[in-house]
């Protein structure tokens, strides 16, 4: 049987890791997996969580199984968070959340439920978007088409992606980053979050919104904003929520699935949709990071601090990029460095060409994606000026 199987794609974030892991250079640079990491170059427990998990630990509950939505108090305090108001009027009161692996697993569940409704439907993805977007759409049986995202100046293409969006049936589907897109980090502003509310109640196509970043673009409350906008103008919504970024959870793969209807009956029936796919695809998503995002914004103390730390993890990556930038027009490379600091989020792109990240990869030890996206929160602020030289000598050597 395995003698039968061709040679499939590798995943190119996870090849160019395991080439980093096989780099001997002294001076190398990982920018590639987007995971925060303090000055230090380390990937931290948050303190709330840390304190969460000896609470949990502490009290040592039971381990059986939570059921298909997995852990429910979880889902309600990510209902909370992500929408704001849970009275019966407002966007939570007419929503079902369901936990599941991650904000992956949020995004394959959202598919197959999409697929399952719509099974005609076209899901619109920005181009550029996240690696995983269109692989799991389509893995999910999904047709895939792109709007753009960027002028040529780098900035946020609104008439463009306004453009390609008039072209969304009633039917489809448009997969909408809530905030600090990956891998670009530009963003829409506000008033390009409400053209595009307008336009998804106008042509009825409904929006899919990828939440992975929030609270570490312009602040928790700000990240937040465009999502819980659509949320209030359109009568149906999916969203995808990771806590792997905010939380510092990456390895205990804990994310929901979100489903805003129009009715109580439309909703419980994508409810139970979710729990099915869950079950076929693993049953039920694991606890322990569940219970440790809920324990932190049940507390009043805990959330506190939590929120408090991400400030700081914000403020962190913030610096990063404006240091970089600085560093880049002080060498010469001013229209470079701007739009360089006009970005938001873990992730920006490089002003470098596939063969050029090539070269930066080859020449000097730093790893990006080929598409030029680095992880801008990964880089410790001592070697910001070698990553600025870096970048300037294949910026040069055009």
């Amino acid at each position: 049987m395995l003698e039968l199987l061709p040679p499939p794609p590798t995943d190119p974030l996870w090849d160019l890791t395991y080439e980093f892991g096989s780099d001997e250079r002294a001076e190398r640079l990982n920018l590639v997996l987007g995971v925060y990491r303090d000055h230090t170059g380390r990937t931290p427990v948050m303190a709330a969580v840390r304190e969460a998990e000896i609470r949990l630990a502490d009290r040592s509950e039971s381990k059986e199984y939570r059921g298909l939505s997995g852990n429910s108090a979880f889902n309600r305090a990510l209902l909370t968070l992500v929408l704001g108001d849970t009275g019966p009027q407002g966007p939570a009161g007419r929503a079902a959340a369901v936990q599941t692996v991650a904000g992956s697993g949020a995004l394959r569940l959202l598919a197959d439920l999409i697929c399952r409704t719509r099974p005609g439907a076209t899901v619109w993805i920005s181009d550029p978007a996240y690696v995983n977007h269109r692989p799991i759409l389509e893995a999910a049986g999904l047709e895939v088409r792109s709007y753009g995202w960027r002028d040529a100046e780098g900035r946020f293409d609104a008439a463009g992606v306004l453009r390609d969006l008039s072209a969304a049936g009633r039917d489809d589907v448009v997969l909408l980053q809530g905030c600090c897109h990956n891998p670009t980090g530009v963003d829409p502003e506000p008033e390009d979050w409400e053209a595009l509310a307008a336009l998804a109640a106008r042509d009825g196509w409904v929006p899919f919104v990828d939440l992975a970043y929030h609270g570490l673009g312009d602040g928790l409350e700000a990240d937040l904003a465009a999502t819980r906008l659509l949320a209030e103008r359109v009568p149906e919504m999916l969203i995808a929520v990771s806590c792997s970024k905010n939380f510092g959870l990456y390895s205990d793969r804990t994310g929901c699935a979100i489903v805003l209807g129009a009715s109580e009956q439309a909703v419980r029936h994508a409810e139970t949709a979710l729990q099915n796919a869950a079950r076929t695809l693993y049953s039920m998503p694991p606890e322990h990071g569940a219970a440790v995002v809920t324990t932190v914004l049940e507390d009043e103390g805990l959330r506190a601090a939590w929120r408090a730390e991400l400030e700081v993890m914000r403020g962190r990556i913030e610096a990063n990029r404006t240091s970089l930038a600085a560093e880049l027009a002080e060498l010469g490379w001013g229209a470079q460095a701007a739009s360089l600091a006009r970005q938001r989020g873990m992730f920006s792109m490089l002003p470098l060409s596939p063969g050029e990240m090539l070269r930066l990869r080859r020449e000097y030890a730093v790893y990006g994606t080929t598409a030029g996206r680095i992880n801008i929160a990964g880089i410790e602020a001592g070697r910001i000026p070698c990553l600025a030289r870096a970048v300037a000598g294949v910026l040069a050597g055009r």
